[in-house]
Protein backbone atom coordinates (compact mmCIF):
# COMPACT_ATOMS: atom_id res chain seq x y z
CA UNK A 1 0.00 0.00 0.00
CA UNK A 2 2.74 2.74 0.94
CA UNK A 3 4.66 1.35 -2.48
CA UNK A 4 1.61 2.41 -4.24
CA UNK A 5 1.17 5.76 -2.36
CA UNK A 6 4.73 7.14 -3.63
CA UNK A 7 4.02 5.50 -6.82
CA UNK A 8 1.14 7.83 -6.66
CA UNK A 9 2.47 10.83 -5.38
CA UNK A 10 5.34 10.61 -8.16
CA UNK A 11 2.85 10.05 -11.02
CA UNK A 12 0.51 13.65 -9.83
CA UNK A 13 3.96 15.49 -9.25
CA UNK A 14 5.71 14.46 -13.01
CA UNK A 15 2.10 15.01 -14.22
CA UNK A 16 2.28 19.04 -12.31
CA UNK A 17 5.14 19.15 -14.10
CA UNK A 18 4.32 18.06 -17.67
CA UNK A 19 1.07 20.50 -17.51
CA UNK A 20 3.51 23.08 -17.01
CA UNK A 21 5.58 22.63 -19.24
CA UNK A 22 3.07 22.37 -22.16
CA UNK A 23 1.15 25.46 -20.80
CA UNK A 24 5.01 27.45 -21.11
CA UNK A 25 4.84 26.44 -24.32
CA UNK A 26 0.89 27.86 -25.29
CA UNK A 27 -0.13 23.97 -26.08
CA UNK A 28 -4.26 23.46 -26.22
CA UNK A 29 -5.88 21.19 -24.08
CA UNK A 30 -5.15 17.49 -26.25
CA UNK A 31 -1.17 18.64 -26.12
CA UNK A 32 -1.18 18.90 -22.11
CA UNK A 33 -2.60 15.65 -21.76
CA UNK A 34 -0.04 14.54 -24.36
CA UNK A 35 2.53 15.78 -22.23
CA UNK A 36 1.28 15.12 -18.59
CA UNK A 37 1.12 11.70 -19.98
CA UNK A 38 4.63 10.75 -21.18
CA UNK A 39 5.85 12.86 -18.28
CA UNK A 40 4.21 10.57 -15.51
CA UNK A 41 4.45 7.28 -16.83
CA UNK A 42 7.56 7.70 -19.58
CA UNK A 43 9.87 6.11 -17.29
CA UNK A 44 7.91 3.42 -15.83
CA UNK A 45 6.83 2.09 -19.32
CA UNK A 46 10.55 1.80 -20.17
CA UNK A 47 11.56 0.29 -17.01
CA UNK A 48 8.48 -2.07 -17.23
CA UNK A 49 9.30 -3.38 -20.83
CA UNK A 50 13.12 -3.77 -19.85
CA UNK A 51 12.10 -5.90 -16.76
CA UNK A 52 9.52 -7.72 -19.04
CA UNK A 53 6.16 -6.67 -17.25
CA UNK A 54 4.03 -6.32 -19.79
CA UNK A 55 1.33 -5.23 -20.17
CA UNK A 56 2.93 -2.51 -18.47
CA UNK A 57 1.67 -0.81 -15.06
CA UNK A 58 -0.42 2.11 -15.81
CA UNK A 59 -2.35 -0.26 -18.67
CA UNK A 60 -3.59 -2.58 -16.17
CA UNK A 61 -4.56 -0.26 -13.44
CA UNK A 62 -6.85 2.87 -14.35
CA UNK A 63 -6.00 4.75 -11.32
CA UNK A 64 -2.62 5.95 -12.83
CA UNK A 65 -5.15 7.50 -16.01
CA UNK A 66 -7.42 9.21 -13.20
CA UNK A 67 -4.56 10.69 -11.23
CA UNK A 68 -3.02 12.09 -14.47
CA UNK A 69 -6.36 13.44 -15.61
CA UNK A 70 -7.21 14.93 -11.80
CA UNK A 71 -4.06 16.53 -12.05
CA UNK A 72 -4.05 17.88 -15.11
CA UNK A 73 -7.41 19.34 -14.30
CA UNK A 74 -6.46 20.85 -11.01
CA UNK A 75 -3.22 22.43 -12.97
CA UNK A 76 -4.82 24.19 -15.54
CA UNK A 77 -7.69 25.14 -12.86
CA UNK A 78 -4.96 26.64 -10.52
CA UNK A 79 -2.39 27.47 -12.80
CA UNK A 80 -1.99 31.08 -11.45
CA UNK A 81 -2.01 29.80 -7.79
CA UNK A 82 0.82 27.62 -8.80
CA UNK A 83 2.87 30.23 -10.34
CA UNK A 84 2.38 32.20 -7.39
CA UNK A 85 3.19 30.00 -5.13
CA UNK A 86 6.61 29.13 -7.46
CA UNK A 87 5.72 25.27 -7.09
CA UNK A 88 6.47 25.10 -11.03
CA UNK A 89 8.31 23.16 -13.48
CA UNK A 90 11.23 22.32 -11.25
CA UNK A 91 10.00 21.84 -7.56
CA UNK A 92 7.58 18.89 -9.14
CA UNK A 93 10.28 17.36 -11.57
CA UNK A 94 12.59 17.19 -8.16
CA UNK A 95 9.91 15.67 -5.93
CA UNK A 96 9.09 13.23 -9.19
CA UNK A 97 12.49 12.02 -9.50
CA UNK A 98 13.03 11.53 -5.59
CA UNK A 99 10.06 9.42 -5.39
CA UNK A 100 10.50 7.67 -8.85
CA UNK A 101 13.64 6.88 -8.25
CA UNK A 102 12.83 4.50 -5.00
CA UNK A 103 10.05 3.20 -7.08
CA UNK A 104 12.15 2.16 -9.91
CA UNK A 105 14.64 0.38 -7.19
CA UNK A 106 11.70 -1.47 -5.43
CA UNK A 107 10.29 -2.75 -8.81
CA UNK A 108 14.05 -3.83 -9.94
CA UNK A 109 14.32 -5.81 -6.48
CA UNK A 110 11.36 -7.62 -7.17
CA UNK A 111 12.38 -8.53 -10.67
CA UNK A 112 15.43 -10.04 -8.40
CA UNK A 113 17.89 -7.92 -10.26
CA UNK A 114 21.58 -7.15 -9.20
CA UNK A 115 21.33 -3.37 -6.96
CA UNK A 116 23.33 -1.56 -9.78
CA UNK A 117 20.49 -2.65 -12.32
CA UNK A 118 17.86 -1.44 -9.80
CA UNK A 119 19.64 1.82 -9.48
CA UNK A 120 19.99 2.32 -13.15
CA UNK A 121 16.17 1.38 -13.56
CA UNK A 122 14.97 3.92 -10.81
CA UNK A 123 17.52 6.22 -12.67
CA UNK A 124 15.57 5.74 -15.89
CA UNK A 125 12.32 5.28 -14.30
CA UNK A 126 12.61 9.28 -12.36
CA UNK A 127 14.52 10.52 -15.76
CA UNK A 128 12.95 9.10 -19.15
CA UNK A 129 9.41 10.74 -18.57
CA UNK A 130 11.36 14.20 -18.53
CA UNK A 131 13.72 13.21 -21.59
CA UNK A 132 10.42 12.13 -23.44
CA UNK A 133 8.58 15.69 -22.85
CA UNK A 134 11.52 17.54 -23.46
CA UNK A 135 12.15 16.48 -26.29
CA UNK A 136 8.21 16.85 -26.68
CA UNK A 137 8.24 20.05 -26.20
CA UNK A 138 11.56 21.07 -27.96
CA UNK A 139 14.16 21.51 -25.38
CA UNK A 140 17.24 20.17 -24.37
CA UNK A 141 16.45 17.29 -21.79
CA UNK A 142 17.72 18.30 -18.44
CA UNK A 143 19.41 14.43 -18.04
CA UNK A 144 21.60 15.89 -20.92
CA UNK A 145 22.96 19.25 -19.46
CA UNK A 146 25.10 19.80 -16.89
CA UNK A 147 22.94 20.19 -14.17
CA UNK A 148 22.41 17.69 -10.98
CA UNK A 149 20.00 15.53 -12.09
CA UNK A 150 20.35 11.80 -12.87
CA UNK A 151 23.84 11.66 -10.29
CA UNK A 152 20.99 12.88 -7.53
CA UNK A 153 19.08 9.81 -8.12
CA UNK A 154 22.23 7.70 -8.29
CA UNK A 155 23.53 9.37 -5.33
CA UNK A 156 19.97 8.16 -3.56
CA UNK A 157 19.88 4.76 -5.01
CA UNK A 158 23.21 4.29 -3.23
CA UNK A 159 21.74 5.50 0.20
CA UNK A 160 18.84 3.43 -0.52
CA UNK A 161 20.90 0.27 -0.67
CA UNK A 162 23.07 1.21 2.24
CA UNK A 163 20.37 1.60 4.37
CA UNK A 164 18.71 -1.89 3.57
CA UNK A 165 21.84 -3.10 5.24
CA UNK A 166 20.90 -1.75 8.66
CA UNK A 167 17.46 -2.17 10.97
CA UNK A 168 15.44 0.05 9.54
CA UNK A 169 12.21 -0.29 8.50
CA UNK A 170 11.44 -0.41 4.46
CA UNK A 171 8.87 2.34 4.18
CA UNK A 172 11.21 4.53 6.43
CA UNK A 173 14.36 3.69 3.68
CA UNK A 174 12.00 4.66 1.05
CA UNK A 175 11.51 8.18 2.49
CA UNK A 176 15.09 8.57 3.49
CA UNK A 177 16.17 7.89 -0.59
CA UNK A 178 13.53 9.68 -1.84
CA UNK A 179 14.61 12.54 0.88
CA UNK A 180 18.24 12.41 -0.45
CA UNK A 181 17.91 12.70 -4.61
CA UNK A 182 15.42 15.54 -3.75
CA UNK A 183 17.71 17.67 -1.27
CA UNK A 184 20.73 16.95 -3.63
CA UNK A 185 19.14 18.20 -6.78
CA UNK A 186 17.03 21.31 -4.92
CA UNK A 187 21.36 22.13 -3.11
CA UNK A 188 22.70 21.81 -6.71
CA UNK A 189 20.62 24.31 -8.39
CA UNK A 190 20.29 26.34 -5.34
CA UNK A 191 24.26 26.95 -5.32
CA UNK A 192 24.53 26.65 -8.92
CA UNK A 193 26.43 23.47 -8.45
CA UNK A 194 27.41 21.19 -11.91
CA UNK A 195 28.98 18.28 -13.35
CA UNK A 196 32.69 19.52 -14.97
CA UNK A 197 32.56 19.84 -18.54
CA UNK A 198 34.72 17.92 -20.81
CA UNK A 199 35.53 20.77 -23.15
CA UNK A 200 38.43 23.21 -23.05
CA UNK A 201 37.25 26.73 -23.49
CA UNK A 202 39.54 28.33 -26.37
CA UNK A 203 41.03 30.89 -24.95
CA UNK A 204 40.33 34.09 -27.08
CA UNK A 205 43.23 34.91 -29.72
CA UNK A 206 45.45 38.17 -29.57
Amino acid sequence: MFFQVIDILGTIAFAISGVSVAMNKKMDVFGLLIIAFVTSIGGGTVRDILIGQTPVSWMTNMTYVYVILGATVFTIIFQSKINYLRMSLFLFDTIGIGLYTVVGIEKGLMAGLHPIICIALGTMTACFGGVIRDILCNEIPVIFRKEIYATACIAGGVVYFALRQLPIDNNIIFLIAGAVVITIRLIAVKFKISLPSVYKTEKPRK
